[in-house]
């Protein structure tokens, strides 16, 4: 995705006072990414939360894994204090009399500021859509130990999808912001070098009473638009009405919906690696037989 990653920060620093109330999709996504957490035999000894804003998910890690040292990494500042301020005052305590505190980092996912080989976990929810998928799935890599997991949620291409085909319907500019497939993203896994990438995905639909109300929360949850395609100044009133008008036709009882498709991947970085005499990689890809098909 071709996104404007200081617009991105901008707005999260924004939203920081707000998010919690808003991210009612993102907390109902880490509850389910924590049941999967029972899959895993091994116990961590330190986890990094990749984008985690306002330290919901770095919360319940902690109260999981007491004995782990939780990283929280987030590009905005103001997310990071956030998190700070809200972390429970039994958590402190027990930071204390172990002699540490929680540690909470301002960066950039696509250019991680830890040694390589750093983490037993990468932790991820609702934040990689944000990024080039690439560069931070290589970077997500490198700073896990071998052996070591990575468990990530976010968005997939159906996010949105009346208000997208709604505002296409008003004018010709990108206004939604385009997210990875599902196929696509275990491919970039592969390429990263991961091993057996595990991906599934599920559509919620969220209601509400006018599309007035599903912009004031996207905004207040920072979900702006980012694209380079975006309109460079705001959207006239004709076309937010004409918009208004074509999402008009998805109401059902009195209800808009909306439609998120989320995309959850867990990956391990191998316990060791075949590498040519060149020093590449060796992957080892297996064509699905006849039979599979």
């Amino acid at each position: 995705m071709d996104l404007d990653k200081q617009r991105v920060r901008r707005g999260f620093a924004r939203a920081a006072q707000t998010y919690d109330q808003a991210a009612f999709l993102a907390r109902e996504i880490s509850e389910r990414m924590s049941e999967r957490l029972d899959l895993l035999r091994a116990v961590p000894k330190s986890v990094l939360d990749l984008g985690s804003g306002t330290g919901q998910g770095a919360r319940m890690l902690r109260r999981r894994y007491p004995e782990c040292v939780v990283v929280e990494l987030d590009s905005a500042h103001a997310m990071l204090v956030r998190s700070c301020r809200a972390m429970p005052w039994w958590q402190r305590s027990v930071l204390r009399l172990k002699g540490e505190r929680a540690a909470r980092v301002c960066g950039d996912i696509e250019r991680l500021p830890f040694a390589d080989r750093a983490f037993d976990m990468v932790w991820s929810n609702l934040a990689l859509h944000w990024t080039d998928l690439r560069p931070a799935l290589a970077e997500v890599y490198r700073v896990l130990r071998p052996g070591g997991v990575c468990m990530f949620s976010t968005l997939g291409p159906d996010t949105l999808k009346e208000l997208r085909a709604a505002y296409a319907a008003a004018d010709a500019h990108v206004h939604v912001n385009r997210f990875v497939d599902l196929h696509d993203i275990g491919d970039i896994l592969v390429q990263a070098r991961f091993a057996d990438p595990v991906m599934d995905m599920e559509y919620l639909r969220l209601t509400y009473a006018d599309v007035h109300i599903l912009l004031r929360e996207l905004k207040a949850a920072s979900a702006r638009n980012a694209n380079a395609g975006r309109p460079l100044g705001l959207s006239g009133k004709r076309t937010f009405e004409r918009m208004a008008l074509a999402y008009e036709s998805y109401r059902v009882d009195s209800r808009l919906p909306a439609t998120f498709e989320i995309v959850y991947g867990h990956a391990w970085r191998p316990e060791t690696e075949r590498r040519t005499r060149g020093g590449e990689a060796v992957i080892q890809v297996h064509p699905r037989r006849a039979s599979e098909s």
